[in-house]
Formats: structure tokens, sequence, C-alpha cells
């Protein structure tokens, strides 16, 4: 499989600072994207640290592991990497008092192949595209969505709940990461978005299906989808990461290209 990457960061309409922060690696098919919180720009100084830790960290790894690794030994990777940044993020909001109480939400993903092994911590989202069919594939560490499992509240009094924001996992906060990992499959023509809840705050899975089904390159929907959120109030920071699936296409020799084969 050949993965294309392509990602947009927008600080929304109401805020000043951009506590988001996203990063990829190509050449190992990497990707993460976090959402911070704390006060005196700290959530910035969390997601940041824990983008640049995980990228700088895994993607080193997997280069060096090359195509020997399997996916257990991709996945204890991924755990490994993620538990030193939440130790990374909980020292420094520890020792420095303007930091302190920081964290953020986390989704990191490796593309190996015909698979992804995905890890998500909080309410930052991954989504599938696949046969003009949106599906969430991430379940958000929130407490709207354990009032939901335990039928508290319906999907559409969550949608307007003063609550919706408040995380139950988060990256630094505690000694334990409790990351959730899965692995899933993935078919050529498939595009995930990663994201941040300021995109799925201030636009409908119906209305973001809507953007993907036009086709358009990485760049334009990333584009779209930003502005989309931003004309509906853009109340927080916009993040979307976008990678896109496609098959290999193997290169015909001479002969073959001169008998039309």
């Amino acid at each position: 499989m050949n993965y294309t990457f392509c990602a947009q960061t927008d600080p929304g309409r109401t805020r000043d600072n951009n506590e988001d922060s996203v990063a990829f690696d190509e050449a190992t098919h990497l990707a993460v994207l976090a959402d911070g919180m704390g006060g005196y720009n700290a959530g910035e100084i969390a997601s940041g640290m824990a983008t640049a830790f995980i990228k700088s960290e895994l993607s080193r790894w997997l280069s060096e592991a090359g195509l020997q690794a399997n996916a257990l030994q991709v996945r204890r990777a991924i755990e490994i990497c993620v538990d030193n940044a939440n130790l990374s993020v909980l020292n420094s909001a520890k020792s420095n008092p303007h930091y302190a109480g920081m964290g953020t939400t986390l989704v990191v993903g490796v593309f190996q192949e015909n698979t992804l092994l995905l890890g998500h911590i909080g309410d930052s989202r991954c989504y599938r595209w696949r046969a003009n069919k949106l599906v969430q594939i991430t379940r958000d560490h929130s407490l709207l969505q354990e009032q939901m499992d335990a039928g508290l509240l319906t999907p559409e009094q969550a949608a307007i709940s003063p609550n919706r924001n408040l995380v139950t996992r988060a990256l630094g906060v505690e000694l334990d990461a409790r990351m959730e990992l899965h692995e899933h499959s993935v078919e050529q023509g498939d595009v995930y978005l990663m994201c941040s809840d300021g995109l799925t705050d201030m636009v409908e899975d119906p209305a973001i299906a809507r953007v993907l089904q036009t086709g358009a390159t990485l760049h334009k929907l990333a584009e779209e989808l930003v502005s989309l959120a931003n004309e509906n109030g853009g109340r927080d920071n916009i993040t979307v990461l976008l990678t896109q699936v496609a098959g290999t296409t193997e290169k015909r020799g001479l002969i073959s290209r001169l008998l039309g084969k």
C-alpha cells in the first residue's frame, strides 16, 4: 500500500493560541495528533511535547526495525513511546508551577501494509472513510460517552450538553497513560481522518462525510473541513490529519510494455 498524508491546524475564531499539535512521518507511515489542556498555555506545551516525542522516538524505532517488525512488536513500540511521553509531560507539569495540571488527548497511528495500529487517549478521534461511508473507529474517553453507554443520555441530548468537553482520560495527568490500542484492516481507497474536537464539536458527521465524498485532494479536503468548522463558529482550535491509501503500482518491464502486457 502507498500512504499519503496531509495535516492542517487552525486556532479557530475565538482563541488566540493553538493548543493542538499534529505530526506525521511519511517514511514510516506514522501519524500523531494531540489536543492540549491546561492554563498559562500549558496545553500547548503538553500537546507539542507529546507529538514531538512520539514522532521522534517511534519513527526512529520504525526506521531501524524496518519491514522485519511484526504487528505485536509495533504495538509494543507504540505503548512504550506513549508511556515515555506520558511521563515526560507529567514530570514537566510537576516541576513547573505554570504547567501544573496540564495534559493532552492523543491519537497515534502506524500504517503497516494492510493494517492500521491505532491508539488513542481522550476525545480526539479517528474516522475511516470507505465505500462512501464514514465510521468513527475510536471511542471517546469522555463523561458524555460514559453517560451514553450507561443509557443516561441520548446522542441528541449529548450534542447540546454543557459537559461535552470533559474527558475521562488524558496523557500526562497520571502515571498510567491508559491508552486504548486496536488493530484495523486497511483497504485500497480508504481515507483516514484524525481530528481534534474543534472539528467534531462544530461539524456533525454527515457534514464531514459530504466533504470527503467530493473526492478532492487531501489538501483541499483538509482546507474545507477547517473552513467549515470556522464557519460554524470555530469555538476551539481545529486540527485535521488525513491519510489516503492507494494500491502499489508495479512497474512493468521493457519486454512486457513492448508486448502490450
